[in-house]
């Protein structure tokens, strides 16, 4: 068959009536065919456009695949209206404005047609049109990959979209398509879009990736369901959902998203069941507005690449997790706003840096027979309106099991809290909530820790081997109506609160029989947690007055010696001298009505952990205090954690409470450059930035604010926030304490604590403290304070196995008390 002619061949209903005929062209070729003919083309380029009316069979030569090409200069090179079979062809297009292959009627067969263009759609199936699609590819960088519209359906298997300019499959004007084994990528629309009522799609075993925009966009009443379908490394969300869309998920793997995973609004239906969600840069499930629900069973979400909640509901939207799995993450589940609702069955919560619940904003949670464990807290109720209840769940190594602040309400029964670091239910700033059969063992703080004179109510709770003790009730408590409710509570301690009444005075010494109500006697004490977990905002504080009340403040001389007795740091005990000096002279020209030099106050602390930042803060503020410079020089610590809210709007409040606690003091925040990560993205830290910068622009005489971290990240951080820099004088760079001076400070934590070292043992630190590793994470003056601490331990254990100890056994540290080096025996 000679190149560039087509051979039809006719076949009738008798062998005797088939023929063949060569013609020149395809539109000849295809004018002369009626059912059931076969056209095969021969290799070349044809610049036809073709109109395919019957049920023929049209393709190229066999063993030459991608030979026969059709290119015309505009139109639609392909258009299929009957239900023919296409196969080895390869179709180009250049009109920007119509598909390359147009299929409008019947029900033909595509298979091994490639489709390379530049059109406005690579293939499109429309009207009546029901395709079977077969091994086709569609490189389209000008436009759609594949449309199904207006009714349009079909099924496609084992294609691939490996570009497309717009949406690499567009689904729409009440279409249904099913893909089976597709692949669609390089798409620099959604990869795949389903909008419309009345549109749907069916996706088997499908993988959508290397997309600039969503992976799966599903809008406007459309439905779809996925199985066993992949969507990953897209720029974008990887499924979104909006205006009552409706999508079901089964066993798919949502992976390497920069947003969020999932995100839904709307009044849109997510179901979600055995799917994975993992590697995502925003919330794994995002759920907005009311109406908006998903449903998500046996699936897992984890590994967060972010620093935002796991599963975040607000605005009134709802979300069920049934026998899920989250782990590995900032924050598991953040419900917020009234209205908003999750509930939690028999699921998982572990491996969580910050807050595994969290409750806000007038939202709701349910959570039954869950398992919360290494969470910093386990669940947080924040304030007025928020509630619900936790029922027979377990929370395992946390820092607090629960928090309840600000009128917040929850219900928990049944609840078990095991080895928290601090407590196991904390209850502070006018927060309620009921606890019933509740159980807190092994913490290394109070059992139930409940301040303010919060009324909160304990039934039947029992607390274990509770370090600081089982009940704490502070600040108010026993005052006339206020001060928890407790009935029938039992400690492993004797002490007993009368049964019914509001905690706060100690009743009589019970006999400890299991009938009586046994907590602890209730104290009045200061009660804040040494450090609360994220606490927000006020209860963040970590607030130390200049100077104990009733007590005159302290001169700066007396100040400035007490700095100068702090072990090394001599640079900066220069620096912060040179500035004392500084405000000094200047105010005293000032009595004289000289003028002054114009000294900012406001300091960059720049060092490793551990090297004595905090304490100099703390000084600092004492000295501007005796000078006059600031009212009551008290400083109030704050993190990234502390200013940063989780919605649009509460970044700049807790940054203002913040800046208002600090009010006459120093606000010292550590870690400042958490505020301004490097891919930030729409990370709400720059919002907290700028309101400090206008605050102390405002309010420039009221508060010296010190920013303090790693001395690169600092650098990093003042050259990306120019507004920052310039409003502070100057930096203090903290360095790390020699051996020498890590032994000094040994030696005066012994000399605190009534210990003395041998001559031996100072030898052995010295060399011990020379050859401990100092990598980032050394803790230079604490790891020297955790070394001693790890010494008494030590000889403890050694002076306990002594039937008389003397004098010298109970003070004398050995090099035997040394700990061993990390990575080797001790």
């Amino acid at each position: 068959m000679a190149q560039g002619t087509v051979q039809v061949t006719h076949t009738g209903t008798s062998r005797w009536r088939r023929r063949t005929g060569e013609y020149a062209s395809l539109a000849a070729a295809l004018e002369a065919a009626g059912d059931g003919d076969v056209l095969t083309v021969a290799p070349g380029t044809y610049r036809e456009n073709l109109v395919v009316e019957h049920a023929i069979t049209l393709r190229g030569p066999e063993g030459a695949t991608g030979s026969v090409r059709l290119a015309p200069a505009d139109g639609v090179p392909l258009t299929v209206r009957a239900s023919a079979v296409i196969q080895d062809l390869h179709v180009e297009g250049q009109d920007a404005t119509s598909p390359a292959l147009l299929v409008e009627d019947g029900s033909p067969e595509l298979a091994d047609v490639r489709v390379v263009t530049r059109s406005a759609v690579g293939i499109e199936v429309r009207g009546s049109a029901r395709p079977t699609v077969r091994r086709c590819t569609v490189d389209n960088p000008a436009g759609v990959g594949i449309a199904v519209l207006d009714g349009g359906g079909g099924i496609f298997e084992d294609c691939e979209v490996v570009a497309a300019g717009q949406a690499g499959v567009s689904v729409r004007g009440g279409a249904h398509p099913r893909l089976e084994r597709c692949r669609i990528h390089h798409a620099s629309g959604a990869g795949i879009s389903l909008t419309g009522e009345s549109s749907a799609l069916e996706a088997v075993g499908c993988e959508v990736y290397e997309i600039k925009g969503s992976g799966v966009q599903v809008a406007s009443r459309a439905a779809g369901h996925l199985t066993d379908c992949t969507v990953h490394r897209t720029s974008s969300d990887g499924v979104t959902l909006d205006t009552d869309a409706v999508l079901t998920l089964s066993d798919c793997d949502i992976h390497d998203v920069p947003e969020n995973a999932l995100d839904l609004r709307s009044r849109s239906v997510l179901t979600l069941t055995r799917s994975k969600i993992r590697r995502f840069g925003r919330n794994g499930l995002s759920v907005w507005d009311p109406g908006t629900r998903v449903d998500a069973n046996q699936c897992e979400i984890h590994d967060s690449t972010g620093d935002y909640p796991a599963v975040w509901v607000s605005d009134g939207a709802t979300a069920v997790l049934d026998s899920c799995r989250v782990h590995d993450v900032p924050d598991a589940l953040f419900v917020l706003d009234r209205g908003s609702r999750a509930d939690v069955v028999d699921s998982d919560l572990t491996q969580v840096r910050n807050t595994a619940v969290s409750v806000s904003d007038g939202a709701t949670v349910q959570l039954d027979d869950c398992r919360i464990r290494e969470a910093s807290t386990g669940a947080w109720f924040r304030d007025h309106g928020s509630g619900g209840t936790l029922a027979n769940c377990t929370i395992d190594g946390t820092q607090t099991g629960v928090i309840v602040t600000k009128g917040a309400d929850p219900t928990i029964e049944r609840c078990t809290v095991t080895s928290p670091a601090e407590a196991g239910f904390y209850v502070s700033a006018e927060g309620r909530g009921s606890f019933d059969g509740c159980r807190v063992t092994g913490s290394g703080g109070y059992g139930f820790h409940v301040i303010d004179g919060c009324r909160a109510t304990l039934t039947r709770c029992r607390t274990e081997r509770c370090a600081r003790g089982g009940y704490e009730f502070a600040d108010g408590a026993g005052s006339s109506g206020g001060g928890p409710v407790v009935e029938d509570c039992t400690s492993d301690e004797s002490a007993n609160l009368r049964p019914g009444g509001p905690a706060g005075s100690a009743n009589d010494a019970g006999s400890g029989k299991a009938a009586a109500t046994a907590v602890q006697t209730a104290v009045r004490s200061p009660g804040l947690l040494s450090a609360l977990p994220e606490q927000r905002p006020a209860a963040a504080t970590s607030a130390t007055a200049a100077t104990p009340a009733g007590e005159p403040a302290r001169d700066s001389g007396t100040v400035l010696d007490e700095l100068d007795a702090l072990v090394g740091l001599e640079s900066v005990k220069r620096e912060v001298r040179a500035l004392t000096d500084m405000i000094e002279v200047g105010r005293r020209r000032q009595q004289a009505g000289l003028k002054a030099a114009s000294a900012r106050r406001h300091l960059v602390f720049t060092g490793s952990p551990g090297t004595g930042k905090t304490t100099v803060a703390r000084l600092y503020g004492e000295i501007l205090a005796s000078l006059g410079v600031l009212e009551r020089g008290h400083l109030v610590e704050v993190s990234r954690v502390d200013l940063v809210g989780e919605h649009i709007g509460s970044t700049a409040i807790r940054t203002q409470e913040a800046f208002d606690r600090a009010r006459g003091g120093v606000l010292f925040i550590d870690e400042a450059y958490a505020l301004s990560p490097e891919d930030s993205g729409r990370d709400f830290g720059r919002e907290a930035i700028d309101t400090l910068v206008k605050l102390m622009e405002d309010h420039r005489d009221a508060v010296v604010v010190i920013v303090a971290g790693y001395t690169a990240e600092m650098e990093r951080f003042l050259s990306v926030n120019p507004g920052v820099a310039s409003r502070f004088s100057r930096t203090i760079t903290f360095g790390d304490y020699a051996p020498e001076e890590l032994l000094r400070i040994v030696e005066q934590q012994a000399e605190d604590h009534e210990y003395s070292l041998t001559e031996g043992a100072s030898e052995a630190l010295l060399k011990y403290f020379t050859a401990l590793p100092k990598g980032p994470t050394f803790g230079n003056g604490r790891t020297a304070r955790q070394t001693f601490e790890a010494m008494v331990e030590r000889h403890a254990g050694r002076v306990a196995q002594l039937a008389e100890p003397s004098t010298d056994d109970l003070t004398l540290l050995y090099p035997e008390d040394l700990p061993g080096l990390p990575g080797l025996p001790g």
